[in-house]
């Protein structure tokens, strides 16, 4: 059943949508050489805190896993399948990383995802991800 929104949802949605949108973009220009996936884990955290939004990845449940999933952000690297769990690996020149992230505000989730390039990338990963973008 489709449910129509509210003018009051929708402005909550959107709140939520911009938080994604204002963390991200703090997140993309953490990324450099040097810096590891925790640590842009970290940077997550605090910025949803500082604008009272919940991480939604964060302990969320995983039925074959055994535990909740231990990130706020999504955090894989290069050629790793989307979800991958932010730790110790340090970005290297080269690298891209694409960073899941969401965040439930007043009840209602927003949740984006961005590709970043590490440093110098070879020309043909920017090609890819700017068709990727235009897609």
């Amino acid at each position: 059943m489709i449910k129509i929104k509210t003018r009051a949802e929708i402005e909550k949605m959107r709140k939520s949508g911009q938080v994604v949108a204002q963390v991200l973009n703090i997140l993309a220009a953490a990324v450099r050489p040097g810096i590891t996936t925790a640590s842009l884990n970290a940077l997550a955290l605090e910025e949803s805190i500082k604008r009272n939004a919940i991480p939604v990845f964060r302990n969320y449940p995983h039925p074959r896993a055994g535990r909740p999933f231990p990130g706020a952000i999504c955090a894989s690297v290069n050629e790793e399948v989307v979800h991958g769990i932010p730790g110790n690996r340090v970005l290297q020149d080269g690298d891209i990383i694409s960073i899941d992230f969401g965040v439930m505000v007043d009840g209602y989730a927003g949740d984006a995802a961005i590709t970043v390039p590490v440093g110098e990338v070879d020309p043909r990963l920017s090609k890819l991800m700017e068709v990727t973008e235009q897609a």
